[in-house]
């Protein structure tokens, strides 16, 4: 997709044009369902947050600024806030342990089929203790195969910083892990 399509689909979007709406929408529903699935490990939580997500990004697309970053960067910004908004949520009425308070699999039977790497769980356990940022970049980096520019534009940080925050989220991914075994 080239850059100016969608800058034209998002000038099309503001003015009201539903089909403009429904293929940004198309574009990167996926995407986004994904990044958020990973971070809550639930495919109907997913589904809700992702909803909202798409709810407040065309709510927001007036003042959507487009400063050469890509939608999809707006987009992830608005999941992570949600995301975030969600575990606070969770932690405020929280009087169980995580495991029984709905966080059942990360993944679902296909992705198990595939083999896919969060069938883990020691691994799907170490990544929700990192902070809300390093979650973030590990999802993105790995599981969504955004390049550090493009983290770095999602997250609103510089690209040195996402390089740091990659490398403390990995070496404390590394001792949680070791730590179980």
């Amino acid at each position: 997709m080239r850059p100016s399509d969608e800058s034209h689909l998002i000038r099309l979007a503001r003015s009201g044009d539903r089909a403009a709406m429904s293929e940004l929408y198309r574009r990167h529903v996926d995407r986004i369902y994904q990044y958020v699935r990973y971070r809550v490990g639930d495919d109907i939580l997913a589904e809700d947050i992702t909803a909202d997500v798409f709810v407040r990004a065309l709510e927001g697309l007036e003042q959507y600024a487009d400063r050469g970053a890509p939608l999809a960067a707006w987009l992830y910004r608005i999941a992570s806030a949600r995301v975030i908004d969600h575990w606070r949520a969770v932690r405020r009425r929280q009087t169980s342990p995580l495991e029984e308070d709905g966080q059942e699999d990360l993944v679902s039977e296909e992705e198990t089929d595939r083999g896919d790497v969060l069938q883990d769980e020691s691994l799907r356990k170490a990544i929700q203790g990192l902070t809300d940022d390093q979650q973030s970049v590990i999802v993105l980096r790995f599981f969504q195969g955004l390049g550090t520019a493009e983290i770095a534009q999602v997250l609103g940080k510089t690209e040195g910083a996402v390089k740091a925050l990659q490398r403390r989220a990995l070496e404390a991914l590394a001792r949680r892990l070791e730590s179980e075994q």
